[in-house]
C-alpha cells in the first residue's frame, strides 16, 4: 500500500428533478455571470436547457450560453468559449451535458482564468495555476468527469487528443439525475457503461501498492456495472439501473477505487485516445475494442491481479494454472463486451488502420506518456504497435 491524498471537494446533488436545484446552486458560488456550456440538440429537444435557465433566473444569476460541443471535443470550441467568455466577463462555467460537455467546459475555465494558451496544458508544457469554478449537470453517464481531476481535448490539426489532470478544475457541483439518461441510444449507454468499467480497471491493474478495502470496493463497482450494464441492454428504461450506473461513473472515476494504489496503468486509455484522436470513434467503444488485445500482451507481467480479477469479478473457477485462469478472465470479459453489443476489435469498431496509421499511433502514444506507458506491464512504441497489429482483424 501506497500512502495517498484522497481528494473530492464536489457537491454531489442526485435524484429525480436534481436540475431545478441548479440556480440555487451556482448563487451559492457567489458568482456574478454564468456560462451555459452543451452539446448538440438533445439538451433542447429535452426540455433541460429551458430547465436550467429557469432555475438560474429564478435565482437572478445571469447567463451566456455555447452550444456546439461533439464527442472527442474540440480545441477551436474552446478557443470561442474563452473568447466569449472573456467578452461577456463570465466567472462561472455551466457544463449540461456529458463527459465531452465537462471536458470542453474545463478547459475553457483554465483558458479564462489565464492568459496563456491553454492548449500548453494539454501538452504538457506548463502547469495551471487558476481555473474559473466549474459546475455540472450530467446527462451521461460514462466520463465520470464530473467528480474527476481530468479532462480530455482534440486539438483540431492533425487529431490530436490529449489530456490533462489537475484538482483545480475538480467541479464545485454535480447535479444528477439518472432520468436524464433515459433517452440515450443503446450505443451510447453501452459505450458509457464500458468507459465506467475502464477508469476502474486501469487503477485496478497495477503491480504495486493494493489495499484489500480498495480492491473489494474496485470489484464491487465493476459487478455493479456490468450487471446494470446487461439489465439496461435488455430494459433501456429501467431507471434504478441507471441510477446504479450514473454513480458507478462517479465513483469509478473520483479517485476512490485506486486509493492505496501507485496510480495504475492507464495503458488502454493512452492507445484508445490516439484511435479516438485519428478515427474519431466514441471513447468507451475504442476502449472496448483494444482491450482484450492489451491485457493478453501484458496479463503475464502482472499475472497476479489478472487472476484475482478472473476470480473475483468475473467468476472464473481458479481450478487450473493462473495463466489459464487468467487468460479465461480476458475472455469473459470480452464476452461481457460482445453481451451488450461492444467491439473487441477494430473491425468490430469500424476501422481498418492501414500499418503506416498504425506505427503513426503507436509513436504518438508514447510521445503522449513520456516515453514509455503503463505500469502493469511497460510499453514502449514496439509494444504499443504490437496491441495495435492484434486488436486489428
Amino acid at each position: 500500500m501506497f500512502h495517498f491524498t484522497y481528494y473530492t471537494p464536489t457537491k454531489v446533488v442526485f435524484g429525480k428533478g436534481a436540475e431545478e436545484q441548479v440556480g440555487a446552486l451556482v448563487k451559492e458560488q457567489g458568482c456574478k455571470k454564468v456560462l451555459i456550456h452543451y452539446g448538440g440538440g438533445s439538451v433542447v429537444r429535452s426540455g433541460l436547457l429551458n430547465r436550467v435557465k429557469a432555475a438560474l433566473d429564478r435565482e437572478g444569476v445571469a447567463y451566456a450560453e455555447l452550444g456546439g460541443v461533439v464527442p472527442n471535443p474540440r480545441l477551436s470550441l474552446v478557443y470561442q468559449g474563452i473568447e466569449l467568455s472573456k467578452k461577456e466577463k463570465v466567472d462561472f462555467i455551466l457544463a449540461v451535458g456529458g463527459g465531452s460537455v465537462i471536458d470542453s467546459a474545463k478547459a475553457i475555465a483554465y483558458g479564462v482564468a489565464e492568459e496563456a494558451d491553454v492548449w500548453e496544458l494539454y501538452d504538457h508544457t506548463r502547469q495551471a495555476q487558476a481555473c474559473l469554478p466549474v459546475g455540472t449537470v450530467l446527462t451521461i453517464a460514462a466520463a465520470g468527469s464530473e467528480m474527476s481531476n481530468s479532462s480530455v481535448i482534440t486539438k483540431d490539426e492533425g487529431g490530436v487528443k490529449r489530456g490533462y489532470n489537475n484538482d483545480i478544475c475538480r467541479a464545485r457541483f454535480a447535479v444528477m439525475n439518472p432520468e436524464l439518461t433515459l433517452t440515450l441510444p443503446p450505443y451510447q449507454t453501452a459505450s458509457g457503461c464500458t468507459d465506467i468499467l475502464m477508469h476502474t480497471m486501469e487503477r485496478y491493474f497495477t503491480p504495486n501498492g493494493t489495499m484489500e478495502l480498495t480492491d473489494c470496493l474496485a470489484e464491487g463497482l465493476m459487478r455493479t456495472v456490468m450487471r446494470n450494464a446487461q439489465i439496461l441492454h435488455a430494459d433501456p428504461g429501467n431507471y434504478d439501473a441507471r441510477a446504479e450506473i450514473m454513480w458507478a461513473g462517479s465513483l469509478s472515476h473520483n479517485g476512490l477505487t485506486g486509493c492505496g494504489s501507485d496510480g495504475g496503468d492507464w495503458a488502454s486509455h493512452g492507445l484508445e485516445h490516439e484511435i479516438g484522436g485519428m478515427f474519431d470513434v466514441t471513447h468507451g467503444a475504442g476502449l472496448a475494442a483494444v482491450w482484450g488485445s492489451w491485457a493478453r500482451y501484458v496479463y503475464q507481467a502482472c499475472l497476479d491481479r489478472f487472476v484475482k480479477f478472473a476470480v473475483n469479478v468475473m467468476g472464473v473457477k481458479a481450478d487450473g494454472a493462473p495463466e489459464e485462469t487468467a487468460r479465461k478472465g480476458i475472455e469473459a470479459m470480452e464476452d461481457f463486451y460482445r453481451s451488450i453489443d461492444m467491439p473487441t476489435c477494430f473491425s468490430e469498431l469500424g476501422i481498418s488502420p492501414t500499418q503506416e496509421q498504425m506505427e503513426t499511433m503507436a509513436k504518438m502514444c508514447i510521445v503522449a506518456g513520456g516515453g514509455k506507458k503503463g505500469v502493469a506491464k511497460v510499453l514502449l512504441e514496439a509494444d504499443c504497435l504490437k496491441i495495435y497489429e492484434m486488436a486489428n482483424h
